[in-house]
């Protein structure tokens, strides 16, 4: 099986009131320990990598690496470009073997997002590539992606027919409170995410495939892990995962993760050194940090998405 788009996923999960989650990589043992998961329990998978990936492991290791997990697994897999900025590398990673890419317009007028939105969709269909557009902005660090509160703001359920309409994106994601990083919310507040929002998004695109960003819950078994060997991830609090459910029941198809696959991978390091600080072999806590991630993706995708036995 070839790497796939996200169409018959994404048709799929909106039926059947699920999500896909879409899985940040960055190196071959993280890619092992998401795709060992979804195997586990027959779960279709995107994997998508950030500008910052592209920079730390190479357009080219990825790709193979993702040829890689289809080979291994059998699953339908989706490789996605995360926050592309403009629309030079959506055209990159199109040409670079891609089956699904972001335009991150968010920063732009209105005017100027629909542009460029429009600009990688044209070429990208012309490849038989996905595109995904999005409005609102999120809080939060992501690579290069750096929103700060003031610069936040929710998405418009007015501006989004217009938007799809004139870009001709396949998914959009949207701003209903989550944010990038593992601060989303401030000490001592009541997480809260706009669902309101969602259903008018819902109501004014029926059957329309939207995407959640910043959705990582930051599980406090991995932050405790860190923080008992040396961490300094104070009041780190994330997304609760009710809420994920409860958007993935509804028109949200696309859910995001990264900053949960960052902490599990980092406690399960530290684990292993405070246990074993003699060990210099990568191959001894790397395997350990890739149990982590295993265990993590395996429960997100029963727990949380609803994907498992869906491949």
């Amino acid at each position: 099986m070839p790497i796939v788009t996200t169409t018959e996923m994404f048709e799929k999960a909106y039926k059947g009131g699920y999500a896909i989650g879409a899985f940040n990589v960055n190196n071959m043992e993280i890619v092992q320990g998401i795709t060992e998961a979804a195997a586990e329990v027959n779960s279709p998978l995107i994997l998508q990598v950030s500008a910052g990936a592209r920079k730390y492991a190479k357009h080219v290791y990825l790709t193979k690496l993702m040829e890689a997990a289809v080979e291994d697994t059998g699953l339908p897999i989706a490789l996605h470009l995360d926050h592309g900025a403009d629309f030079e590398i959506c055209k990159s990673c199109v040409d670079g073997g891609f089956t699904s890419v972001m335009i991150d317009g968010s920063s732009r007028s209105f005017e100027d997002n629909i542009a460029v939105t429009r600009q990688v969709v044209e070429y990208a269909h012309d490849h038989g590539v996905v595109v995904e557009g999005e409005l609102g902005r999120l809080e939060g660090v992501e690579d290069d992606v750096v929103v700060s509160a003031e610069d936040s703001s929710y998405t418009r359920p007015e501006d989004v027919q217009e938007f799809v309409e004139r870009t001709g994106v396949d998914s959009l994601a949207i701003a209903i409170g989550t944010s990038h990083g593992a601060y989303k919310f401030k000490p001592g507040t009541k997480p809260q995410l706009r669902f309101d929002i969602l259903e008018e998004v819902a109501r004014r695109l029926p059957g329309f495939p939207i995407v959640l960003h910043g959705a990582s819950s930051v599980i406090p078994k991995y932050v405790d892990i860190i923080n008992a060997n040396g961490g300094k991830l104070v009041d780190a609090i994330g997304v609760p995962e009710d809420m994920l459910r409860k958007a993935a029941s509804m028109a949200v198809c696309k859910i995001n993760i990264d900053s949960d696959l960052r902490l599990a991978m980092t406690a399960g390091i530290r684990q292993h050194f405070s246990e074993h600080p003699e060990h210099f072999d990568p191959r001894q806590y790397l395997t350990v940090g890739r149990d982590y991630i295993r265990e993590l993706v395996k429960d997100k995708i029963v727990n949380v998405l609803g994907s498992d036995g869906k491949a």
